[in-house]
């Protein structure tokens, strides 16, 4: 079978690298453009080094791009994290059409940020789903889905790099299989289920220390690595990126106004909040990430001291 390998990053890599590893006809490889200044792509550089074709178009709407994808004689497309807008029709060139990679159990969670949503929201299982791609946006027909569940202590990079890419890597050569096989279904989502979220951006991770530990806790480590759960102090942005929540086991001994420092200790600092207290143990202000005694320490932070 003729694959077409397209994608980016570790991700898109790690499944090139896997199917030619297994003796796969992998024929092309198209990779997003790089912008301006950018590093070559990690996809690109293995493709390069296989000796493989790279293609980068800046759109899928041309003609001359769908008829250079035509020329290659394709079999399936194996999309391992592309972000272009790929149209229904060239999707469906190869003889087996097109299938894609999603770190969500579709139809839920939806979008570019599908890691991020279900940490932030107290989800206690998340996972990922291959399907065939359409117009929309995830919406295509499901070929397999893999769970995985949501630890109190999980972030979003234990979350992907620990689990749900070496998984969707198993998964994509899984997938392949049934396509060869003619053994991959196509499940469509029940839109009645569907959830989407927007992006996980910095206005999303603000934290507000008026919220429930409940809430705070799984942002910080939801936007953990990125885009960092932040608050300010004394008009500077400050990021956290590790925290243990304290619940309170008497609301009337809580004590101190919400976000006001209440211990600065060498392995961290304590924060109040509505139902408890939230103990900071990883921040980044000025340079790079350190622990939060030790950035504490450094910028003279007391007690009484208030993030907002």
């Amino acid at each position: 079978m003729r694959i077409v390998v397209h994608g980016q990053q570790a991700f898109g890599k790690a499944v090139l690298e896997a199917l030619i590893k297994r003796g796969e006809n992998v024929v092309a490889v198209y990779v997003a453009p790089e912008k301006p200044g950018q590093k070559t792509d990690p996809l690109k550089e293995a493709a390069l080094a296989a000796n493989l074709p790279v293609y980068q178009p800046e759109s899928y709407r041309k003609p001359e791009v769908w008829a250079e994808f035509k020329a290659l004689k394709p079999d399936l497309q194996v999309m391992a994290f592309v972000t272009l807008f790929v149209p229904e029709d060239f999707l469906n060139i190869p003889t087996h059409g097109s299938i894609q990679y999603h770190p969500s159990l579709l139809p839920a969670y939806r979008g570019a940020s599908a890691i991020n949503w279900p940490i932030i929201l107290g989800e206690k299982e998340t996972g990922l789903s291959i399907f065939w791609p359409d117009n929309g946006l995830d919406t295509g027909d499901v070929l397999l889905q893999k769970k995985t569940p949501i630890g109190p202590k999980d972030t979003l990079g234990t979350v992907y790099f620990d689990r749900l890419f070496p998984m969707g890597v198993e998964a994509m050569l899984e997938s392949v299989d049934l396509v060869k096989a003619g053994k991959a279904p196509r499940i469509k989502q029940d839109e009645s289920l569907a959830t989407y979220e927007g992006r996980a951006t910095a206005d999303i991770a603000k934290i507000d220390w008026g919220k429930s530990w409940r809430q705070i806790d799984p942002l910080v480590r939801g936007c953990n690595p990125a885009p960092g759960a932040w608050t300010t102090l004394d008009g500077k942005t400050v990021k956290i990126f590790d925290a243990t929540p304290i619940p309170a086991k008497d609301p009337k001994g809580i004590g101190g106004k919400y976000g006001e420092v209440v211990a600065v200790e060498a392995d961290g600092v304590t924060v109040v909040c509505p139902d408890g207290r939230i103990k900071i143990t990883r921040v980044q202000a000025d340079g790079p990430k350190v622990g939060a005694g030790e950035w504490a320490k450094a910028i003279n932070l007391s007690t009484g001291a208030r993030f907002s």
